[in-house]
């Protein structure tokens, strides 16, 4: 499959698509920018929520929940903003990606500016405000997403060039983790997404491509995106879930090189995906 063009290159380096009707679509990131863009009929809007917007959910109530720096913030359904507690204070440390698990908890993980090796952590917010680390000794946490059932958790550490699976429960929380996949060719897991047959999507963020993954890690499929390399994240969307939005940066690139990069693209891979799990706090 090839995916196709949906905006210009608008982000340096767009991340984190999340398919939500409750905000009327599509919203995505333009991260390092500290920005959250949204898909509308009349264009791409841009809002800005801090020097970095890592990851985004929507609330149940209305609003989202945002990944920022170095903790959370929570949007309200009239759109203010109010950071939480930070969670470190070095600046060596930034938030990067997450998601929600099937209870309504928010999980964000973080990476070093210079990608130091086990200087990170996987984190959760819990609906009445705890936060609790739950994974430790992580270098570039990435994609996060549960099976159609809930029993499983896949999730991306990209240093490691393989996705992992965890079992899940609402009270022992994310355990057992294993390798589900090594990617080929030397490929680096960036963000993920699961589809209704229970496949994993991810993006390979040195090669130009998606993969569908089978739950027994066989590749079972490839979207390319065209005259780009960094390839970010993907989300299902669109009314009927059968859209699958692709992520793109321009990190790392020199002027001119890869116009295209930093654009939102798009294909249709003929499997839906599953409504976004959302925030319960």
């Amino acid at each position: 499959m090839r995916a196709e063009q949906v905006t210009d290159p608008i982000a340096f380096h767009g991340e984190g698509p999340v398919w939500s009707a409750s905000w009327g679509g599509l919203r995505w990131l333009d991260m390092l920018a500290g920005d959250i863009l949204t898909l509308g009929e009349a264009g791409v809007g841009r809002r800005h929520v801090g020097s970095i917007a890592a990851c985004v959910r929507p609330r149940r109530g209305g609003g989202a929940v945002i990944g920022v720096e170095r903790g959370f913030a929570l949007e309200s359904p009239d759109g203010s903003l109010q950071p939480l507690p930070e969670l470190w204070s070095s600046s060596d440390i930034r938030m990067n990606e997450g998601g929600c698990d099937p209870d309504g908890r928010f999980y964000c993980g973080s990476m070093a500016y210079d990608q130091a090796k086990g200087a990170a952590s996987l984190y959760r917010l819990d609906p009445d405000g705890r936060v609790e680390p739950v994974l430790e000794g992580v270098t570039v946490s990435n994609g996060l997403d549960w099976s159609p059932d809930g029993a499983l958790a896949y999730y991306n550490d990209t240093e490691t060039g393989a996705v992992a699976v965890f079992d899940y429960a609402r009270e022992s929380g994310l355990t057992n983790r294993r390798t589900l996949a090594a990617l080929p060719d030397d490929g680096r897991p960036d963000g993920l997404t699961v589809d209704a047959d229970g496949c994993v999507w991810v993006a390979v963020v040195n090669a130009g491509a998606v993969l569908r993954l089978r739950p027994d890690g066989t590749v079972d499929g490839r979207v390319e995106v065209p005259g780009v390399t960094r390839v970010t994240a993907c989300a299902f969307g669109g009314e009927r879930l059968d859209r699958l939005y692709i992520t793109t940066s321009r990190e790392h690139l020199a002027q001119g090189e890869e116009p295209t990069a930093g654009s939102l693209f798009a294909v249709d891979p003929g499997v839906t995906g599953l409504p976004v799990r959302e925030f319960a706090g």
